[in-house]
């Protein structure tokens, strides 16, 4: 058998600040370091439009972050979106941790084992209180909530009506309007 040599968050930092990652779109996943698959049009679409969504909607309550770094206990994923207390300025000297994220969503196209077999489980293990998996395969919203251990005790697979996140129940949306925001 094969070990693998884990790498912790504090790691990555020093391997991003002397260049070896520069030209690489990676994120540290469990003390591990994965390549981050390219996207499509359409999920740069529907990721794009979701976060203007997000945006418009909560009209400064909340940052919504794109495609940028988290930084968990062994991780440091890179959410498709990510909505934040605060504001850019509190981010300054570092990334968003586990108790400044309200929602993390994660547009998947090509990528749905690894957001379910091995985001999910770190998202839960940091007690991020949402995650939703926005499935253009299958045109539905994988909706994960109420984290304990490694695990949400909650998953919700939708494919028509109407959603809200659990900080933010003011803002409603459609699934059909998830794939055509």
């Amino acid at each position: 058998m094969e070990t693998l040599a884990k790498w912790t968050v504090d790691d990555y930092h020093r391997m991003i600040a002397s260049g070896i990652l520069d030209d690489r779109r990676v994120e540290l996943l469990a003390g591990e370091i994965h390549e981050m698959t390219p996207e499509a049009p359409i999920h740069t679409f529907c990721g794009g439009s979701l976060a203007d969504y997000f945006r418009d909607r909560l009209n400064r309550q909340a940052l919504v972050r794109e495609a940028r770094p988290i930084t968990l206990t062994s991780s440091e994923p890179e959410p498709d979106i990510a909505i934040v207390r605060g504001s850019w300025s509190d981010y300054r000297e570092r990334h968003p941790g586990a108790n400044d994220i309200y929602l993390v969503v994660e547009i998947s196209n090509s990528s749905l084992t690894k957001d379910l077999e091995q985001k999910q489980p770190i998202y839960a293990a940091a007690e991020i209180q949402e995650y939703w998996i926005l499935d253009l395969t299958t045109l539905q919203l994988i909706v994960f909530r109420d984290p304990q251990g490694n695990k949400y005790q909650s998953r919700q697979d939708i494919k028509t009506g109407i959603v809200s996140p659990l900080a933010f129940p003011e803002i409603t949306i459609s699934i059909e309007q998830l794939f055509s925001v």
